[in-house]
């Protein structure tokens, strides 16, 4: 979905930083240490050339490290055309404060491929990339114990199995070599729910939100998050999970999807699964899709009557040029920075509540954080504890049954209750387990500031302040 460009915004790095500076003016910082976390501490860039169809071509790629209060650094890899350092700084001091915001040990850090990947087949796709990560490699710029990537938009499990393949052949004595990289496909080192990651951590959030009646009071709500009518601008990774749970789960009736062709509509609800295949099958088209009334503009329908906002894609679809007409009186920010500095004041004046992308989509690097830890321990969750606790549990269906049939009393307990409470946990559940809790935990230090702050004012200020306020800790005991 094209957005049209505002003239009077600011750039994406500059908005990040005084987003940055609405918190740290309500905060006891000294002026060092707060240009100290503030600033990019690096950022590289490479030019490097890979022949392709009987000639050379020359690619330029990006990897910023933000903050290094803890290692290893984190952060995804996107493949963009609108790739640039100003974005990838920014994005890599985003990934700074959400790691510390879910308590996750990271430091942040982003790269970035100026490519198109749909203009390349699989095979030329991968020499690009095992080059863009020989290139990375042999600097640390990819390294278990210093800096970990992931994927971002236009890359997925694929990509980081290539990169993490590269890494093991030029380190062929590192032992934890697979920690090199999250997001990786299962068989590969990966991790069971990584894909879903990100879209799983915006229904997790929600599903808190709506936990607490003062919060949703105040996006001009009521009720509980089924039945809730919400519009998605994105149908990717992070759109498509969030969407089909949110729907599936939930009971949120998906209303509209927003892609870069259209969108398409449906105030019954939109089928989401089948969207997602009538998209698969058309090159990612909307239009022509049987079970929902096409918009041609697609970035009209972010304008609709509804309750929640998605917005699940690109840096900016929310601006100066449109924020006064939104209507949704919540906004939740799975996509990096889809509202500007300039649309956030305008619908904080509105009474707007916004959760933000630092904490709406860090499912993605809290999953990726499990993945870490899953490598470096070289056994997958479950496997040493799930026969066990499978085992006492059914000793105590047993007994039960045994007493009620001594008893007389006559009682069975249900089947499904049984099947359910025999079942030990398995790696996915372990993760969405704890995907669940750091998704519950960090809402609620959000939200504890912003209550007991009156001058705080918002979810994303209250994000930003326990964020630096974790971030300067970790620098303080340092000696900084």
């Amino acid at each position: 979905m094209n957005m049209p460009k505002v003239p009077t915004e600011v750039s994406f790095r500059e908005s990040v930083d005084l987003m940055f500076r609405r918190a740290t003016a309500l905060m006891d910082l000294s002026p060092g240490l707060e240009e100290k976390i503030r600033v990019c501490n690096s950022t590289y860039t490479v030019r490097f050339g890979v022949r392709l169809r009987g000639k050379i071509e020359t690619f330029t790629g990006y990897r910023s490290v933000h903050s290094e209060h803890m290692e290893p650094v984190k952060g995804g890899i996107r493949y963009s055309l609108g790739v640039s350092q100003d974005e990838v700084e920014a994005l890599a001091a985003l990934m700074t404060y959400k790691c510390a915001l879910v308590e996750t040990p990271f430091g942040g850090s982003k790269g970035g491929l100026c490519i198109d990947p749909r203009e390349w087949d699989d095979h030329e796709l991968e020499q690009i990339t095992r080059r863009f990560a020989y290139e990375l490699i042999k600097r640390d710029l990819i390294n278990p114990a210093q800096n970990v990537p992931a994927p971002d938009m236009g890359t997925g499990e694929r990509e980081m199995a290539w990169i993490a393949d590269q890494y093991a052949r030029m380190n062929t004595t590192d032992i934890n070599a697979k920690a090199c990289v999250t997001g990786k496909p299962p068989h590969a080192g990966g991790i069971q729910g990584r894909v879903e990651a990100t879209g799983r951590g915006v229904q997790y959030a929600l599903r808190e939100f709506f936990q607490h009646k003062e919060d949703v009071a105040a996006a001009k709500l009521s009720g509980k998050l089924e039945g809730k009518r919400a519009v998605v601008q994105g149908l990717g990774n992070v759109g498509y999970h969030a969407a089909k749970f949110l729907s599936e789960e939930d009971g949120v009736k998906i209303i509209a999807v927003a892609e870069r062709d259209g969108a398409v509509v449906n105030e019954a609800g939109l089928p989401i699964e089948e969207l997602r295949q009538w998209m698969n099958r058309n090159g990612g088209l909307v239009k022509g899709f049987p079970n929902g009334a096409y918009v041609a503009d697609g970035a009209k329908v972010l304008e609709m009557d509804c309750d929640m906002l998605i917005p699940a894609a690109l840096e900016g679809v929310i601006n100066k040029g449109n924020a006064a007409r939104i209507k949704a009186p919540l906004i939740v920010e799975a996509a990096n920075g889809p509202v500007t500095y300039g649309a956030d004041e305008i619908l904080r004046g509105k009474g707007t509540v916004i959760i933000p992308d630092m904490y709406a989509n860090a499912g993605g690097v809290t999953v990726s954080y499990f993945e870490w830890v899953k490598n470096l321990s070289h056994i997958r969750f479950g496997r040493m504890q799930r026969r066990a606790e499978e085992g006492r549990s059914r000793i105590l269906v047993e007994e039960l049954e045994r007493l009620s049939a001594d008893k007389g009393l006559g009682w069975t307990l249900a089947q499904d209750f049984k099947e359910k409470f025999l079942q030990g946990s398995d790696e996915l559940a372990l993760v969405r387990s704890g995907l669940d809790d750091t998704m519950r935990t960090a809402y609620q230090s959000m939200r504890e500031v912003w209550h007991g702050r009156p001058e705080v004012g918002d979810l994303r200020v209250a994000a930003y302040i326990v964020a630096i306020s974790r971030v300067a800790a970790t620098y303080r005991s340092k000696g900084l």
